[in-house]
Formats: structure tokens, C-alpha cells, sequence
């Protein structure tokens, strides 16, 4: 299991009892949270204004701000919560074992699977993507690292026990499989394609980059 989700469990079982007050606190921020992604997901991150986000809430424009630095801050706290679920589900695929086809299949399943009937927000997150600001602060959180690390872990069990041959350009490899993974969510997102042309693609991606792997 990569660090940063054994972390999150570790983080998680070591929590104290909370006061009164930050219970009020989680629950606005959640109220909040809940309905950012219900208009990122209706109305697109653009459109989506802070406005509209604290009637949805049922609160004032204030209250957001003293919870939220602006909508790129919200926005980055619902991405961050969906990688870190997604993070969690993709290592516990890879978790089943089988040779390193099998295992890389099943992560790019579990990806696809999740956000099958998130769409809408992935579309928001692809808009927010190639903003050159916002994107790249998006792109360095740690949850997106820990992504990464979910399918390079994957490879890398390849290599240790000597189903791959040793590799020079392991790295570039396993960015490549992430790249590969995200890129087939345009089709998702724009073209509709359903989970089935998406993991006969990924699997043919999947192939051609292990084949490259096996000949050294």
C-alpha cells in the first residue's frame, strides 16, 4: 500500500474527540462542500460563482469565505477528497493480486468505476486542468502524487519479482500509464464513451507499454 494512503488510515485512527464547536465547523464546511459539488457538477466550474454555492448552502456569501479561501480553494478540497477515496479503492484492486497486466487492468478499472456517474465534476476538473494557475496547484497535491504512486507501485512490483526484465526508463513508464489513464477520460467526458471502450482501450495501452517493458 502506498505511504500516502496508509497515512490517511494511520491519521484517521488517531483522531481525538472533537469539541462542540469544530463539530459545527465540520458541518458547515460540509454543508458548503456539498452543495459546491452539486453546482460544480450542474453548472460547471466556471459558472459556478461563490454566490450561487452559499444560497445553495443556505448561508451567506460570508460564511464560505470564513471556511474557504475563494472557489478555487472548494474546488481543490472536493478533488483532494475524491483522490484520496480514489487512491484508496485503486490500492485495494491492486491489492488482489495476479501478474502486473492483471493488476494495472484492475486499477484502470477502478479509476473508470469510480467516476462513472461523477462525470459532470470530472469535466469541471479537466476545465480547472488546463488553467496554467489553477491546474498546476491542482496537479501538485499530494492526493494527485498519490495516484501516481498507485500505479508506479504497480510496476515496480513487476520489476522486484522479475516478471519485467530491469528498465532504464522505469520512471518515464509509469508516467506514461498514469498519462495513459487520464487521458481516457476526454472520451469519457466528451465523446461518452462507456466503461467498456474505456477499459478495451486502457487495456491495449496497457499492452503496448508492458511489451516495451519485456523487450528491455
Amino acid at each position: 500500500m502506498n505511504q500516502h494512503v496508509t497515512s490517511l488510515k494511520t491519521a484517521a485512527s488517531r483522531t481525538k474527540p472533537m469539541t462542540r464547536r469544530a463539530v459545527a465547523k465540520q458541518q458547515t464546511r460540509r454543508r458548503i462542500l456539498a452543495a459546491a459539488r452539486r453546482l460544480f457538477s450542474e453548472l460547471g466550474y466556471e459558472r459556478a460563482t461563490i454566490r450561487d454555492i452559499a444560497s445553495a448552502a443556505g448561508m451567506s456569501t460570508g460564511a464560505v469565505f470564513a471556511n474557504f479561501t475563494d472557489k478555487a480553494d472548494l474546488f481543490r478540497e472536493i478533488m483532494t477528497e475524491d483522490m484520496d477515496q480514489l487512491a484508496v479503492q485503486m490500492t485495494e484492486a491492486a491489492a488482489q493480486g495476479g501478474d502486473v497486466e492483471e493488476v494495472l487492468v484492475r486499477i484502470f478499472e477502478a479509476g473508470y468505476t469510480f467516476y462513472q456517474d461523477r462525470l459532470p465534476l470530472a469535466r469541471a476538473a479537466f476545465s480547472v486542468g488546463w488553467s496554467p494557475d489553477e491546474g498546476q496547484a491542482l496537479r501538485t497535491q499530494p492526493s494527485t502524487q498519490a495516484l501516481r504512486e498507485v500505479f508506479r507501485d504497480a510496476l515496480h512490483a513487476g520489476f522486484t519479482s522479475g516478471e519485467l526484465p530491469p528498465d532504464p526508463e522505469f520512471e518515464l513508464r509509469a508516467r506514461m500509464l498514469y498519462d495513459g489513464y487520464l487521458s481516457n477520460y476526454i472520451e469519457a467526458v466528451y465523446g461518452a464513451s462507456d466503461l467498456q471502450s474505456l477499459m478495451d482501450k486502457a487495456r491495449g495501452q496497457i499492452r503496448i507499454l508492458l511489451a516495451g517493458a519485456r523487450r528491455g
